[in-house]
């Protein structure tokens, strides 16, 4: 399994982005997709997670509200569309898929390599 996160940059406080995770090498679709990120000098924090080709996800509170997370079955890919962005959402940002939705990263079995997000006050 592979994936392909995409999508950061530098943007100013407010705006918004849209990262995305291309899935390949997965046969089954009832997989568990997270995403994840990492600050400097910050543990791994959970951002949220959802089930391939599902609706409903669960969000860190930091990140309910303003961001969305759902799937695209055709592109195979997963994406985070984030709104109204603050310095603190700052990092690289990680897709990671495994078995069950969880907001604990050890439980995820294959990750991407990560894109940087910067977000400028």
């Amino acid at each position: 399994v592979q994936l392909q996160a995409s999508g950061g940059g530098l943007v100013q406080a407010g705006n918004f982005l849209k990262l995305s995770c291309a899935v390949s090498g997965r046969r089954e679709t009832n997989y568990a997709v997270g995403w994840f990120r990492l600050a400097p000098g910050k543990e791994r924090e959970f951002v949220c997670a959802l089930r391939w080709n599902e609706e409903t996800a669960i969000y860190a509170a930091s990140a309910k509200d303003r961001f969305n997370a759902f799937t695209d079955n055709a592109e195979s890919t997963v994406y985070l569309e984030m709104n109204s962005l603050k310095p603190e959402d700052t990092g690289v940002y990680y897709c990671a898929v495994g078995g069950v939705i969880t907001r604990n990263p050890a439980a995820y079995n294959y990750w991407g390599q990560g894109t940087q997000v910067t977000v400028s006050s």
